[in-house]
């Protein structure tokens, strides 16, 4: 093996250590945020009959989450309801957007 495919090889270790060391940290900073991922694009439970990840079928789907920065889920700009009311995302699941 040569010098360079050694050193192409712990520099490659060495990333992947230090990846895999900040990942808890970076976890700590982001929350669950319900009702703001689009169709398929959430993170995880997605509510009676998904399973996890890119389960939800509905935009903004009230019981499905996608994490977020933490203190930023009502922050969140979304679409109005179709009804007027406002869209928000949140820290609990919501009653909205369900499928059918």
């Amino acid at each position: 093996m040569s010098n360079t495919t050694k050193s192409l090889a712990v520099a490659g270790a060495v990333a992947a250590a230090l990846s895999a060391a900040t990942l808890p940290a970076a976890a700590g900073t982001k929350e669950k945020c319900y009702g703001v991922s689009l169709a398929g694009q959430n993170d995880c439970a997605a509510g009676p009959g998904t399973t996890c990840a890119g389960t939800s079928t509905v935009d903004y789907q009230g019981n499905a989450w996608t994490l977020v920065d933490a203190g930023t889920c009502a922050d969140i700009e979304l679409p109005d309801l179709a009804e007027g009311g406002e869209r928000n995302g949140s820290l609990d699941p919501l009653e909205r957007d369900l499928p059918a």
